[in-house]
């Protein structure tokens, strides 16, 4: 079982997630809408997904930090939402995503 966080959907706080491993995880953002927004996801630090207002300019995975392949074809964004769900998790996908 590994531990994932992200901030509430206010901006303050934060949600622990477990998961087993294997798993999926969605991470909300808490906005609905029916306009494309900016929404950017971070690992540790590191983008790992971004939507730039535009359906054409969504960045996942190494498409976003072509240094690591950690997350290679198991993010999905949702573009009205900006929630990033994380397929198949493994035990080196624990850590603090904002």
């Amino acid at each position: 079982m590994l531990t994932v966080s992200s901030p509430g959907a206010s901006g303050v706080g934060s949600d622990e997630v477990s998961v087993m491993e294997g798993d999926s995880v969605t991470l909300n953002t808490g906005v609905n809408t029916t306009r494309q927004e900016d929404f950017r996801w971070y690992y540790n630090g590191f983008r790992i997904a971004q939507i730039n207002g535009d359906i054409n300019k969504t960045c996942t995975d190494v498409q976003c930090n072509e240094d690591d392949e950690r997350f290679r074809d198991r993010l999905k964004l949702d573009h009205q939402t900006g929630s990033l769900t994380i397929r198949n998790i493994t035990n080196t996908d624990s850590g603090e995503y904002k």
